[in-house]
Order: C-alpha cells, then sequence, then structure tokens
C-alpha cells in the first residue's frame, strides 16, 4: 500500500517528467485557448518553396516522418536547373566554381551539415548523411567532398552555361551589389547587368501527424562571393533551428547578418518565452537593425517559424519576402512576409 507521503513524491517525479509542450499545452487549455494543432503541415520560404512542399507533403500525408519530408523538398530546387540560387542552377563564386551549403535537423536534436561543397548536386542528402553516419555536425569543402563520393554520391559538373554566361558578364566590372528579393520568380533578371546577380537560400520547416519537427536549408550562396566565403546556410541556429519542445525557425537573404544575431536559435529561443512564431521573426529583424541599421537599409533577411502548434509567421527587413505554406487544407499556399521597410 502506497502512503500519502509516497504518493505525493511519486506525484511530484512525474510531473517533472512533463514536457515544456505539455505544460504550455495545459497552460492554454488553462487560459481558454485552442490546443488544437495543425499537423502535418510543411513551410518553405520564397515562391519556389511551393514546389518543394508538394514533394514534402506526399511524405507527411502518408505518415512520413518530417525528416524525410524536409529533405524531399529541399532536393526539389536542388535539381532545378531554373532556379539561381540553390543546388545544380546555382551561381559561382568570383572564380567560378559553384559550391553549395546545407544543413538538417531533426525532432531529436540530431544535426548535420556541409559546406563550400562542389561537385555534389544533393548536398541536403550529403548533409543528412553527416548526420547520421558520423560523430560531426559539419564537413566542408575536398572533406565534404570525399565523404560524399565515399558514400556513394557521383561527382557531376554543377556550374551551368547559364552560370557561367552570368559570370563572364560580373568578371567585365567584378562589382558584388547584392540585389534585394531576387530569389523570387517574379522578379526579372535579364535587365539585370551581369554585376547584379544575387543568390539566396530555401530554408523547410515541418511539423509531421507524429507531432515532430526537423528543417532542412539549401543554398549555392552568394553570388560571385570570395572563394570559400560561407553564409548562415549550412550553420545549426543561424540558418536553421529545431527544438521539438517548441518549434523551428529558417533564415533567408544575406547570411553575414544572420550569423551576427544567431538568427533562427534566437527565434525559437523567443517562441520559447511565449512569443508567436511572427513576433519572434520581426524581434529577431529588428535586432539587425539595431545592430547595424545603414547596412539593414540596403540588405534583406528574412525569418520563417513554425511552432509546435503548427502556427506559422514570418518577418523580413524588405517587401517582397514570400512563404509557402502545404496543410491539409491548401497544398499550395504562397504569402507575403511582413516587413519593416
Amino acid at each position: 500500500m502506497i502512503n500519502r507521503r509516497k504518493f505525493i513524491k511519486a506525484g511530484a517525479m512525474g510531473a517533472s517528467l512533463l514536457s515544456t509542450a505539455d505544460m504550455l499545452a495545459a497552460c492554454a487549455h488553462q487560459a481558454g485557448e485552442s490546443t488544437t494543432i495543425n499537423k502535418p503541415i510543411v513551410l518553405s520560404t520564397w515562391d519556389f518553396g511551393v514546389a518543394a512542399n508538394q514533394a514534402a507533403w506526399e511524405v507527411l500525408k502518408a505518415g512520413g516522418r518530417a525528416l524525410d519530408a524536409v529533405e524531399a523538398g529541399a532536393r526539389v530546387p536542388e535539381a532545378d536547373l531554373a532556379n539561381l540560387t540553390v543546388g545544380k542552377g546555382g551561381y559561382p563564386d568570383r572564380d567560378g566554381h559553384v559550391t553549395l551549403d546545407a544543413c538538417i535537423m531533426d525532432d531529436k536534436g540530431n544535426c548535420g551539415s556541409v559546406a563550400a561543397l562542389e561537385n555534389i548536386a544533393h548536398p541536403i542528402s550529403v548533409a543528412r548523411m553527416v548526420m547520421e553516419k558520423t560523430p560531426h555536425v559539419m564537413l566542408v569543402g575536398e572533406g565534404a567532398l570525399q565523404f560524399a563520393v565515399e558514400n556513394g554520391f557521383e561527382q557531376e559538373v554543377l556550374l551551368t552555361p547559364e552560370g557561367e554566361k552570368a559570370w563572364k558578364a560580373w568578371l567585365k566590372e567584378k562589382k558584388y551589389e547584392p540585389v534585394v528579393n531576387i530569389e523570387n520568380k517574379s522578379f526579372n533578371t535579364e535587365k539585370l547587368p551581369g554585376n547584379q546577380y544575387n543568390h539566396d537560400t530555401i530554408g523547410i520547416l515541418a511539423l509531421d501527424a507524429e507531432g515532430n519537427l526537423s528543417g532542412a536549408c539549401t543554398t549555392s550562396g552568394m553570388a560571385f562571393k570570395m572563394r570559400g566565403r560561407v553564409g548562415d546556410s549550412p550553420i545549426i541556429g543561424a540558418g536553421l533551428y529545431v527544438d521539438n519542445e517548441v518549434g523551428g525557425a529558417t533564415a533567408t537573404g544575406v547570411g553575414e547578418e544572420v550569423i551576427r544575431t544567431v538568427g533562427s536559435f534566437l527565434v525559437v529561443e523567443l517562441m520559447r518565452q511565449g512569443r508567436s512564431p511572427q513576433d519572434a521573426c520581426k524581434e529577431a529583424v529588428e535586432r539587425i537593425i539595431e545592430k547595424k541599421p545603414d547596412t539593414a537599409k540596403q540588405i534583406q533577411v528574412g525569418f520563417l517559424a513554425l511552432n509546435k502548434n503548427g502556427e506559422y509567421g514570418a518577418f523580413s527587413l524588405q517587401k517582397g519576402f514570400s512563404y509557402a505554406v502545404c496543410d491539409g487544407q491548401k497544398q499550395d499556399l504562397l504569402l507575403p512576409g511582413a516587413s519593416v521597410y
């Protein structure tokens, strides 16, 4: 027979085992708020996120893991030769080399990353293999390529004729002038001289039917960057962060400013404190403005966030940032992100 003291002690121990998500849900219920979870759901940055989401949705609607979904989604823009900012179609650095960066993170806090990877079309899959087959988080450059080849990835030339043409045009003046929102397909790049092309990222966040989160981020980095430059996209906490008790966040835009604020980690921590995904993204953007107000007016940085309840939001420095949403209600929704300027 359990006496009163043992019963109270056992109850206290049981309560201590409750997850943060359980406690937040209980508080919301007591406050009269809805605890309905919108799952499964997947979000992606920019308009090319619509096609990425649809590939991810095939996994989610069948009851698959969020991790498998975000990888499947990221592979779509990586294979799209018309995408100037990700994978095969990505523009080169100033020496003519196409180098790719990616990272992935699951619901258990496992993560993998590759940076400055050449000759491999799907860096997101290499990043996942780093996560699952090595004791490391990140592999870079020649080491990342060696690892990929040893694990069955085929090498191929990534510099496309279009990329080479743009690079040669850029070489005439060699000006490095990032263009805001060139990631958006509605932006007419044909009118731009060769020295004004830019690059960016696709970030993907998913919540599966089991209520577990994962995220992925992949890019070819800034066009005509210095050889060896790495932005925020492959850096856990900057370009992507996932905490299964709270939510996930991903970033897009000029990576240097995201790194300086550890942006995606910041967004998740703000959600942990009770902020909505939109408010958390807005605060992260405002931190960038506080640090570099003059720079912030000339560049684009955006954040996208998804919380444990399937609620989402986005915020950016400049107008023009868009993100795609796919859930049980609609599979091809494209929304404008709120902005400061």
